[in-house]
């Protein structure tokens, strides 16, 4: 046998290993690394062509999983290995590193797993010929004698998705009967405004699954399905087409409306909105035709698709009334950090400016700010937020915004779960009651409530992640901050390489970074074990924060 994969020698002992349900035989056994090479608490990761195998040492015991997040392909050695579990350095899912299960979202499937021997000095792992890059966990299936109940779920987006999963992993056998007015399959909506716009991913790497994949799982799919009523009391969904569903517990996903100008020429052509497939679809198009773009809002979609468009070799004029991109979220030192990466790749910004008309013959022309200027513009995208989709239910309270108010299990009342964009939810580190409108977020909702739905009584414990990739940051920010009394800055802004924590109540509530993934997978198992240092400390000088979660 040789050390690192380099010849693969058959075992006289066969083991098994599932790879997508299926059964994979004549395993090989493999060298990987002498017992004494990781320290307990301690990963390393082997490459074996395209994939790899990532080796543990867990309380005296070795693990080996795969080696590469199958949401994005991210090299987990990169990342965190703390009391067992896994944390991706890129988009924070979190996998037990003894099973390879998956634990937290974005990715929807789990690792593979292999068996591990001791054999003298070397440790030595059982792999079959071709590594595989993910493990879809074990489902059920539909049995109407076992179960004859219909759970509906209305909305495919993430948490829409993640739930009917999660109730075929805990073994729901009742129907599962997902609802969208799309025509689409789910889909990466984070890639609508990144990779897809900028022309980096073709249409067919968007949805999240194949058809295939709903078909083998028994996941019903109703697609371009417009619900235009729910009786929460009576257990009825109505549909545009006069037809009707009955079910006996729901799970609200609708996600959000794109809010509009309401202003004079907001109904010319080439003036978009960005929340579905079909809208970055159209966007595309009227690209490839398009010299300049007027982008109104400096936000997550205004920004992200500023830097996108830019890379189609459109000239690009961001709007927004804030001092800075991200304000509101971030804070105008670190927006002015994003703002000037972003003027150094060609982007114009207005800022502080106001939006008073659209002009144009038939197809918008030009964008008039309030002080009389006119920006040339044959495409607009209109990035100014969204409302929670709510207007369809019926019979039960809504909160001010339109949102839904759920407890820590996702439920809004007996039967009914909302999550994502419609979801006021508890945030367990800090105690506040919030809605947050992000993909990694939903997905975390969709999973606890899929959880509770099966029967299952799981608390959301989860701290909230999102990340942005924009001209040369990438960026991540964990925790949730709507407000902040502090910004406690550790690095160096004008390099691009620091992490900035944002205090409330003498308590950390949030941090950002950028170039430091690392230390945001560290911070976020911080946060859920509420071991972050105090503001006193970190203005008492920086602190190293992947040897305090060692040290936890």
């Amino acid at each position: 046998m040789v050390r690192g994969g380099e010849k693969l020698i058959a075992s006289q002992n066969c083991c098994v290993c599932k790879v997508r349900g299926e059964k994979i035989m004549a395993m090989k056994e493999v060298v990987l690394a002498r017992i004494d090479e990781l320290q307990d608490g301690e990963m390393k990761a082997f490459s074996f062509g395209e994939n790899k195998v990532l080796l543990s040492k867990i309380a005296g015991k070795f693990y080996a999983v795969g080696g590469l997040c199958p949401h994005y392909g991210a090299s987990l050695d990169e990342g965190i290995l703390h009391d067992g579990t896994i944390v991706c350095p890129w988009h924070h899912a979190f996998y037990d590193a003894k099973t390879g299960d998956l634990k937290e979202p974005p990715s929807l499937d789990s690792l593979p797993s292999y068996e591990v021997i001791i054999q003298g000095q070397n440790v030595v792992v059982k792999l079959p010929e071709v590594i595989p890059d993910r493990r879809v966990h074990v489902m059920t299936k539909h049995d109407p004698k076992a179960d004859k109940r219909i759970f509906a779920i209305v909305g495919a987006g993430a948490a829409g998705n993640a739930a009917a999963q999660t109730l075929r992993e805990d073994g729901f056998r009742g129907r599962i009967v997902m609802i969208t007015r799309e025509d689409s399959v789910p889909y990466d909506r984070p890639m609508l405004s990144k990779e897809y716009m900028e022309g980096a991913a073709e249409e067919e790497s968007v949805p999240l699954r194949s058809r295939t994949f709903y078909e083998d799982h028994d996941i019903e799919l109703m697609l371009q399905s417009k619900v235009t009523r729910v009786d929460i009391p009576n257990k009825l969904i109505t549909f545009e087409n006069g037809e009707s569903l009955a079910y006996n517990a729901i799970l609200l996903a609708t996600g959000g409306v794109p809010k509009r100008l309401a202003i004079p020429g907001a109904e010319l052509k080439n003036i978009f909105t960005l929340r579905s497939f079909e809208d970055s679809k159209k966007i595309v198009r009227a690209a490839q035709n398009a010299s300049h773009v007027g982008i109104i809002g400096a936000g997550f979609i205004g920004m992200e698709t500023a830097h996108s468009l830019t890379k189609r070799n459109l000239s690009v004029t961001v709007i927004t009334p804030k001092e800075a991109p991200f304000q509101n979220v971030l804070g105008k030192e670190i927006g002015k950090v994003f703002q000037e990466l972003h003027e150094k790749a060609g982007v114009r910004f207005k800022m502080g400016a106001k939006v008073i008309r659209f002009e144009g013959n038939e197809s918008v022309q030009s964008v008039v700010l309030a002080d009389g200027e006119r920006i040339e513009a044959d495409l607009v995208i209109v990035g100014v937020g969204v409302r929670p989709a709510t207007d369809l239910l019926h019979g039960i309270d809504l909160l001010p915004d339109g949102s839904l108010a759920v407890d820590q299990f996702f439920c809004a009342a007996e039967d009914v779960y909302a999550a994502g964009d419609i979801a006021t939810f508890p945030l367990p580190h800090t105690g506040e009651k919030v809605r947050i409108e992000h993909w990694r977020t939903a997905l975390q909702h969709g999973r606890v409530a899929g959880h509770n739905m099966a029967g299952k009584k799981a608390a959301y414990t989860s701290v909230p992640f999102f990340w942005t990739n924009q001209v040369d940051l990438y960026f991540r920010y964990v925790g949730y901050a709507k407000s902040w009394d502090d910004i406690i800055i550790q690095g160096d802004l004008a390099s691009q390489n620091f992490i900035a924590y944002y205090v409330k109540n003498n308590k950390v509530y949030a941090a950002a970074g950028n170039n430091m993934e690392k230390e945001m997978a560290a911070i976020e198992v911080l946060m859920q074990l509420n071991k972050m240092p105090s503001p006193k400390e970190l203005k008492g000088g920086a602190i190293n924060v992947i040897e305090l979660l060692s040290k936890q």
